[in-house]
């Protein structure tokens, strides 16, 4: 695809199946739960994830397992917004995001039967009714627009669909979290922002620095959203979001999406407890109508030996070389929580948030329904 380093999209399809779950005091055995019924209303989203289970043909063709096949059947989720396009500053980034669209629209037609592209709201229960599973393009950096605001109204009708303005470092749109200065939103992010909403897309403030977040919001008309990230307070990593921008994002009608990644804690490995810390924090802050999921990795998980571990020291020494790495992430630490690190994590999350007194409505609208909404409200039905 003409990329420099390690590709998400590659690292993520060869992450392969997934490793067992734990037990963990005051939570309960991850169980294997049953299939959810197809007229059950609720959307299971992954608003920042991956596809795998993608099984490579002669010819380059990527074609659904078995495995794949049968979560999508069982709904173990509905929706999954993945990234088309590389991150960071480099060269060729429009004709690369260009390239991975095209890629990822012959992956769907290579399976009509299980896969389909949302364009608009509608098409999520289309998708639903249908069998299938459908999948949102996103831009997780504004470099595929290469200082061109033109650039949004052609990707959104190549059917990228959300549009985040950094990632971790400094562009043209403004500082990423893990710039020291917190230079906040540059005039072309304005203009950006402004673009974006004009095009009926999604505004993504993921992996920015806390004042390209708060200044991102101020100008945002429609309500924006924070895909994946994780709460300050709780953990402080420059990854995760102040209160007050997460507080700022829900009063403009936004969704603020916990992530499994290692910034639930200071270091080592996520546990399932740190995960649902998380969410209860940013329901305590935003409201429950205001809080959804963005695993930020793979529909299966991550399968644990020597291959995966060494992929893994790879892909962050890819990481660190070119600057994008961000305090927390490790060479031995995946970006799984330990316990959901497969397939049914979503339905596991549901037993664990009951047990914890949440109700059926409060927990669907955390694990997809907030976010359906919010795809309604900026993009239209």
């Amino acid at each position: 695809m003409g990329r420099a380093g390690m590709d998400r999209r590659q690292f993520l399809i060869a992450a392969g199946a997934a490793g067992a779950a734990l037990s963990l005091p005051g939570l309960g055995k991850a169980q294997v739960a049953p299939a959810r019924a197809r007229k059950d209303r609720a959307i299971r989203v992954d608003a920042q994830g991956g596809i795998d289970g993608l099984d490579e043909k002669p010819g380059g063709k990527l074609v659904a397992n078995q495995k794949l096949i049968d979560a999508i059947r069982d709904r173990r989720i509905d929706v999954v917004a993945l990234t088309v396009g590389q991150v960071g500053n480099g060269p060729d980034r429009f004709r690369g995001a260009a390239e991975e669209i095209a890629f990822w629209d012959s992956v769907i037609a290579e399976n009509p039967t299980v896969l389909a592209k949302i364009d608009k709201a509608a098409d999520i229960r289309a998708a639903v009714a249908a069998g299938k599973a459908g999948l949102i393009y996103d831009f997780q950096d504004a470099t595929p627009h290469e200082a061109e605001t033109a650039h949004v109204a052609t990707f959104a009708a190549l059917g990228v669909k959300v549009m985040q303005l950094t990632y971790n470092k400094r562009n043209l749109a403004g500082d990423g979290c893990l710039e020291r200065s917190n230079a906040g939103l540059s005039d072309f992010g304005r203009e950006l922002v402004a673009k974006i909403e004009e095009s009926k897309v999604l505004l993504d403030l993921s992996h920015s620095g806390q004042r390209t977040i708060a200044e991102g919001i101020e100008a945002a008309k429609r309500p924006p959203a924070i895909t994946h990230s994780g709460c300050r307070s709780l953990v402080d990593l420059p990854r995760n979001t102040f209160d007050a921008e997460m507080r700022a994002l829900a009063d403009k009608g936004g969704v603020f999406g916990i992530y499994l990644m290692p910034f639930l804690r200071i270091k080592g490995q996520p546990q399932r407890e740190d995960l649902i810390r998380h969410i209860e924090h940013a329901v305590q802050i935003c409201g429950e109508d205001h809080v959804g999921l963005g695993t930020d990795g793979p529909l299966f998980g991550y399968e644990i030996n020597d291959e995966s571990r060494k992929r893994q020291r790879e892909f962050f020494e890819d990481r660190k070389k070119r600057g994008i790495a961000a305090p927390g992430e490790a060479a031995d630490v995946f970006n799984m929580v330990e316990g959901y690190n497969d397939v049914y994590r979503y339905d596991n999350l549901a037993s664990d948030l009951k047990r914890r007194g949440w109700s059926s409505a409060r927990v669907d609208k955390v694990l997809g329904d907030n976010f359906v909404r919010l795809y309604g409200e900026v993009w239209g039905a």
